[in-house]
This record gives C-alpha cells, structure tokens and sequence, in this order.
C-alpha cells in the first residue's frame, strides 16, 4: 500500500468494529489510509503530538471515530489544518446523541464534518473523504462516478 493519505482514528479498539466499514468503503476506493488508536482524554499528549505531524507526514484527511463525549474529532480539528470528519459512535445509555452534538457543537473557527451515527457514518464518512481527495485525483473522481451509477442502479 502507499504512502496513507487518510488517517483513520478512533479512541478504542471496540470502536473498530463500526469503523471498519469506513475501512471497508476506502479499501473500495483503492485509497491508502493508517489506523490509529488515541484518546483526547485517556492520551491527550499523544493525541496532540499525532495532530501536529499529520501534514508533515502527507495525511490529507481525517476520519475520527468517537463516542459519548467525543472530544477526538475536536481534538485533531483544533491542531491541524486538515479536514477532519467526525463519526459519532453509538453506547450507551445516549445511544450516541451525546457524540453527535459533541461533533455538531465544535466552536467558531475549529470546524468539524459530522456524519451519521454508527454504520452509515463511518462509511459515508469514508466517501466524503473521497469526494475531497477527487479534487485533485482524476483516479478517485472516476472511481466516485463509478460509485454513483452503482448506487443509482440499486448496487451498492
């Protein structure tokens, strides 16, 4: 694989398992990413640290999975000047309302893309993360026409 062009992170490895279709639909795309695990809370020295370096390193987005407080997208957001896509993560007892306005409610100046909870937002999540990547790859923008005449015709 080259050189990862999306970071994907979340903030434990039980989130993996509804990340994995943001995984899944990047795969599908045929663009190189990383995984990481971190947390704003648990591991906010090495939070901040990956944030600062991800330019450097060549990341031109980021896909943040995060649940109850989900501070990780606001986090990254706050120390890099990459598009950041959250994807809220449903537990309990919210069910990931809490994640979704934790993302939705990023302050002026520090913005943040919000998907849907779980599933859905993890892989359109990864399609938005395309769609910018399109913009200067003729091979992704292709590949999401492609994607679009599927979904038109009922395949997805």
């Amino acid at each position: 694989m080259s050189r990862p062009l999306v970071s994907v992170v979340m903030g434990s490895t039980s989130d993996r398992r509804v990340m994995e279709h943001c995984l899944k639909t990047l795969d599908e795309f045929a663009i190189s990413y990383e995984v990481k695990i971190l947390s704003a809370h648990r591991m906010p020295e090495a939070t901040l640290k990956y944030a600062k370096d991800l330019v450097k390193r060549g990341i031109k987005v980021v896909v943040a999975g995060a649940g109850r407080a989900a501070h990780l997208p606001g986090a990254i957001a706050a120390n890099t000047t990459l598009p950041v896509i959250g994807v809220p993560l449903s537990s309990p007892p919210l069910e990931g309302l809490d994640a979704l306005y934790s993302i939705l409610q990023m302050p002026r100046g520090v913005p943040v893309a919000c998907m849907a909870i779980g599933e859905v937002g993890a892989r359109n999540a990864a399609i938005m993360a395309a769609q910018i990547l399109s913009l200067q790859s003729s091979e992704v923008e292709e590949k999401l026409r492609d994607y679009k005449v599927r979904l038109a015709r009922g395949q997805r």
